[in-house]
């Protein structure tokens, strides 16, 4: 079955170090707006702190079925590329006048 992919903004309003995952990472809440607070364990350690995450917009995969990672329910997948050192630089709106929940096409 080929499922259509939903991506969605959101915002970051909680993030913290997930202690019990293996490979260092954040737990993340994210405000979609009128579809929730979601949570998503995010290995962006590299190029953030806790502190650089909360208020800022990200994107993220909102359809993929939940994920327990390291004993976190991640329901979300936040999408980044790989700079030239493999670092993870998170994707986000060009512009932060953007509705959380608002669907990217």
């Amino acid at each position: 079955m080929i499922r259509d992919v939903e991506i969605r903004v959101g915002r970051v309003v909680d993030a913290k170090p997930h202690k019990k995952a293996r490979k260092p990472a954040y737990i993340l809440k994210i405000d979609f707006g009128s579809y929730g607070v979601k949570t998503s364990s995010a290995q962006i350690t590299d190029l953030y702190s806790p502190e650089d995450l909360i208020g800022r917009m990200v994107v993220c995969v909102t359809n993929l079925p939940p994920k327990n990672i390291a004993g976190v329910l991640s329901e979300v997948l936040v999408l980044g590329v790989p700079d030239r050192k493999g670092r993870v630089v998170l994707l986000k709106p060009d512009s932060e006048d953007v509705e959380p929940g608002a669907e990217v096409f």
